[in-house]
């Protein structure tokens, strides 16, 4: 399984939030925000997921996408 974030990097940069403004307004922790930064995906929490959405206007499907691996479902 894998979830890819590449969605929510690019809905923050489209909403105009720097790594400033995400730590001013706490939308993500300093690992998360590392995480992000790295390609990796950040341990994110559902209030961290709703405090996303809530910020940008959006869904949690807007932000994350599920990826299955090939060699999920067999076995």
């Amino acid at each position: 399984m894998a979830i890819i974030c590449d969605k929510l990097n690019e809905k923050l940069k489209q909403n105009g939030y720097t790594t400033y403004r995400i730590r001013r307004e706490k939308l993500l922790g300093e690992s998360a925000l590392q995480a992000l930064r790295e390609g990796k995906v950040p341990n994110l929490t559902l209030s961290t997921i709703d405090r996303l959405c809530c910020a940008l206007d959006c869904q949690p499907g807007d932000l994350l996408e599920y990826v299955a691996t090939s060699n999920e479902g067999k076995g």
